[in-house]
């Protein structure tokens, strides 16, 4: 299993690379270095001198990509995709356009993140296998029919709706919590519960299609129907056995998630003003500091591909016949 670890976080390292040279070379076509300096000093009145000083403070005044005027090794290491890239494989994200450190930025607001992100991934979990199973339970019955209908109509409405809805219902008329808005502490819950209760059930439709295709699809298999003939009630079959054998689809999709709720949420951060890792990137897109976006992909790329190797990891846990090799 170490050799395959090993293997894998090799394999890692030229995808980082490319993710960083894609994004790199995405945002560098839409936005110049003098782009750049000329919205952190102000669109009027900026003078070239002024331009040119904020590049050379911040290593903007370098070849992007080539150095065509230097030799050796310094073709490709005098540039700013080498220098802003490099310490990002140490986990040193530098400071951002206006100064302020990345990585203590990204501290600060992993906590907010993953108080809103934790409770909604569990409970969303345990809600939606729960349905799918009932559902499963009573398959082509009418259970099941309004189910899938119910479950098409929650799929089919959008976020912002959840979003605006809640506030406007929970927050606006019943007064029950606030509208927005963040604090330290145990204070923090009383604006957490609204955005919570939000992810959970604009999730819920997506969620149990998912698990109920998956039970469904273990259902129709023989070894369940060696189950029914040995007579085995029907919930020891569906909780003992289905559940059992259909946690391998639902790894795949649960575990390679764990790692991204440290991203935090761009949409929900942003409406309800909790100062997470999601609105942080929004903030940088919208500032177009680079500095911040690069670090934020280069960052979600790398737990993405830790969910990914814990997803495998996994499977040897649920399947004794599952080896990594």
């Amino acid at each position: 299993m170490l050799a395959y670890i090993i293997r894998r976080t090799l394999y890692a390292i030229p995808i980082l690379i490319g993710v960083n040279l894609l994004t790199f070379w995405l945002f560098f076509v839409v936005n110049s270095p003098e782009d750049m300096a000329r919205m952190q000093l102000g669109q009027k009145r900026v003078t070239p001198e002024a331009i040119e000083k904020w590049k050379q403070e911040r290593g903007y005044d370098k070849p992007l990509l080539l150095n065509t005027t230097a030799e050796g090794s310094a073709v490709l290491t005098n540039t700013i995709f080498f220098e802003k890239t490099l310490r990002l494989f140490v986990f040193d994200f530098g400071s951002a356009d206006d100064g302020r450190n990345i990585g203590h930025d990204i501290r600060q607001r992993m906590v907010p993140s993953l108080a809103l992100a934790i409770p909604v991934f569990i409970i969303s979990l345990l809600v939606n296998i729960t349905i799918a199973m009932i559902i499963a339970f009573f398959r082509a019955t009418y259970v099941d029919y309004m189910g899938v209908v119910l479950s098409v109509m929650l799929m089919s409405i959008s976020t912002l709706f959840y979003i605006i809805g809640g506030q406007f219902v929970i927050s606006k008329l019943l007064h029950l919590v606030p509208i927005s808005g963040y604090d330290e502490g145990w204070a923090a819950v009383k604006f957490l519960v609204l955005p919570v209760i939000i992810g959970i059930v604009g999730g819920i439709g997506a969620g149990t299609r998912w698990f109920r295709t998956i039970f469904l699809e273990e259902i129709n298999k023989d070894y369940v129907r060696t189950a029914r003939a040995k007579g085995l009630a029907e919930r020891v079959v569906l909780f003992r056995h289905v559940l059992k054998n259909a946690m391998i689809p639902i790894l795949t999709g649960v575990v390679v998630t764990i790692p991204l709720l440290f991203m935090g949420s761009l949409i929900t951060e942003s409406f309800f003003g909790i100062p997470g890792l999601g609105s942080y990137t929004i903030d940088a897109i919208r500032g177009q500091d680079f500095a911040i976006v690069r670090s934020m992909v280069f960052l979600g790329s790398v737990l993405y591909i830790i969910g990914l190797l814990l997803t495998d990891l996994s499977y040897t846990l649920v399947d004794p016949r599952v080896r990594l090799s």
